[in-house]
């Protein structure tokens, strides 16, 4: 038996904000009955634009019965830019935990938000882009997916990735081709010693200008170009790093997000930990 802590055992006995929305102002739905784990999110917004409303239907196990209704209490009264903020992790935590094996369930709910919150943008039913990879063929995840779990669950073996988004846990023919997506991700975080920063000595403001800007090349930009989307440095103020999303990245639902854990997250780990990067307003 899973050892589930108690807050998902009573979010699964008794879960929060089962069912549908009238008009809703977003909705979005994720996994496959085939797969085993199928998830519809939908929220309403109300005249100050936070989320006074979220309701979901789901199939699957206690886990993510338990993750759907944890997050529709985490979306309560939240905008549209905290709600994407939120990750899986923070799903999982809310929860108190969720078994290694379960922590797909909480990607699932993260995904189901995001392709809510596209919907409400665009008017668009997200689908999985055709063009996209498909490493996984027995249950259809791409590469871009599993770079996307990678990285920002900091994830290390095929077991973990299976863990989070069942990729490899099927037939195992992908095994090999998962590890060497790891593998090169691991290498594409390894920054040149050239271009490190000195471990003892205070940089100036050149110096931290040419180190932001030889990170973003070399570290961020490629990432966001397999997806469509790209980056584009305003400013740089002390420890301040304005930033302007191009291509696909431009109006993402999941925008917020890369510029927290991912661009914020590389800078901060190469220079210095005081750097915050926002948008260009």
């Amino acid at each position: 038996m899973w050892d589930y802590s108690e807050k998902v055992m009573e979010h699964f006995r008794n879960p929060r904000n089962v069912g549908k929305i009238d008009s809703p102002d977003g909705t979005g739905t994720v996994g496959s009955l085939a797969c085993g784990d199928a998830l519809t999110l939908m929220f309403k917004l109300g005249a100050d634009k936070r989320i006074v409303d979220v309701k979901f239907q789901t199939f699957g196990c206690a886990s993510a019965i338990a993750s759907s209704s944890a997050l529709t209490e985490m979306l309560i009264g939240k905008t549209i830019e905290e709600a994407q903020a939120i990750t899986n992790k923070d799903i999982a935590d809310f929860l108190g935990g969720l078994p290694d094996q379960k922590m797909h369930c909480s990607v699932m709910g993260r995904e189901a938000l995001e392709a809510a919150i596209h919907n409400y943008r665009t008017g668009e039913t997200v689908v999985k882009n055709l063009e996209d990879h498909i490493v996984c063929t027995c249950f259809g995840i791409s590469e871009n997916e599993i770079r996307r779990v990678v990285t920002e669950n900091n994830l290390n073996t095929v077991d973990e990735v299976t863990n989070y988004c069942k990729a490899g846990g099927g037939c195992g023919m992908c095994q090999d081709a998962v590890q060497n997506l790891i593998d090169a991700i691991r290498q594409e975080r390894t920054i040149p010693a050239a271009v490190a920063p000195p471990s003892q000595k205070k940089l100036s403001n050149i110096q931290k200008m040419k180190l932001i800007e030889e990170i973003i090349e070399r570290e961020i930009r490629p990432h966001l170009r397999r997806d469509g989307g790209d980056i584009e440095l305003i400013d740089i103020e002390g420890d301040t790093v304005t930033i302007a999303f191009r291509g696909m990245c431009a109006g993402c639902a999941s925008a917020s997000v890369t510029r927290q854990d991912f661009i914020q997250a590389r800078l901060r780990e190469f220079i210095s930990p005081d750097i915050k990067v926002v948008d260009f307003a």
